[in-house]
């Protein structure tokens, strides 16, 4: 099937950007999507109980955002230098995004927070030159990011997060991602405390995000573009967890699209998952056929994203350009702040 990039194309008024989180994470608005007939309701959240039932699982991704933004300087001309992790490739080399770039030449010394941390720019990858950058540092790399990094925040948030916890979602638990899993941000202890009174199970993925979830589609061809890989893990304990689910004919809600491409990847025919890990560049688009998933809570995506894709292969995108302009209407708040949205199905189950 041809599908251009424009297809996925929606008018969106900047104001309706979200800028900053609500001060109650459940508090806000939810557009319920039945994908069986292609109703819409107008909720909260903190709703979201009642289109769950026991024997259902939430699957959550539990990556949590380290702060990847460093401000340094070159060492031997004391320039200003800032890079974005992006890829832990291990023994203290990172794969980076570097500002600018012309300054970061193999060989490049780098220093930070007054030499606490230094690296060496080690490579220029070939594919919109990243760097291959290796850090030099005493005691415990994610502490000393604690300290001089900063969350990299979306480009189109362009005011200050004053508690970056709130980039974080309340279960957020291995370090690694470049960006949160937005989708689990709306969720409290006491929402998730209520669903696990229901009889609703709770599972947990890790996938962790890269920044390459907002890079946009150049090409015209959605069949044309090429994924980012990001990696991912599913213990033994979550994937029978979720395969009980299956085969007791209950409902799996994926919480975010990253929690989604994970079960995907993983999923076999039969939508039953196994306990592994490693890296995925699953590209999900209209045509696609869900194994894993039955029903998914997600945030309001960038017009012609492969997220906008991935959720138009979940629904129909004739459905999700229809409920997006709904959205629009009723002045919901898009990305990575903004509100939520459900799309689910009745069915007892959707794998048969």
């Amino acid at each position: 099937m041809k599908m251009k990039t424009s297809d996925f194309y929606y008018d969106l008024p900047e104001r309706l950007i979200a800028q900053t989180p609500l001060d109650q994470r459940d508090s806000s608005r939810m557009l319920a999507l039945n994908k069986s007939d292609g109703s819409i309701a107008h909720r909260h959240f903190y709703d979201l109980p009642e289109y769950l039932r026991a024997g259902d699982t939430l699957v959550l991704n539990n990556s949590r955002v380290i702060p990847a933004r460093l401000l340094g300087v070159r060492e031997d001309t004391g320039y200003p230098i800032e890079l974005v992790l992006l890829t832990d490739k291990g023994n203290g080399v990172w794969e980076c995004l570097t500002r600018p770039g012309k300054k970061c030449r193999i060989g490049a010394k780098l220093s930070f927070g007054e030499g606490k941390l230094t690296a060496t720019v080690e490579d220029i990858l070939p594919d919109g030159g990243n760097r291959l950058i290796r850090f030099h540092y005493e005691g415990i790399f994610l502490e000393i990011l604690e300290e001089l990094g900063t969350m990299p925040l979306p480009p189109y948030i362009k005011k200050k997060l004053e508690d970056p916890e709130r980039y974080q979602t309340v279960y957020s638990k291995t370090p690694g991602s470049a960006a949160a899993p937005t989708a689990g941000l709306h969720f409290t202890p006491e929402l998730l405390e209520k669903i696990k009174a229901m009889g609703v199970h709770i599972a947990y993925v890790t996938l962790h995000v890269g920044l390459g979830t907002f890079r946009p589609v150049k090409v015209e061809d959605v069949n044309d573009h090429v994924m980012h890989s990001e990696f991912y893990m599913l213990d033994e304990e979550n994937a029978a967890i979720i395969n009980n689910t299956h085969k007791n004919g209950g409902r799996i809600f994926s919480v975010g699209t990253t929690a989604t491409r994970t079960l995907e990847t993983i999923a076999a025919e039969d939508g039953t998952v196994r306990a592994c890990s490693g890296w995925t560049n699953i590209f999900i688009y209209p045509g696609y056929k869900f194994k894993a998933v039955d029903c998914l809570i997600t945030n309001f995506h960038l017009p012609e994203s492969t997220l906008m894709m991935l959720i138009s292969a979940f629904a129909t995108r004739d459905m999700i350009m229809n409920t997006y302009k709904a959205a629009v209407a009723e002045e919901y708040r898009f990305f990575s702040f903004g509100d939520s949205m459900l799309i689910y199905t009745d069915q007892e189950d959707n794998h048969v």
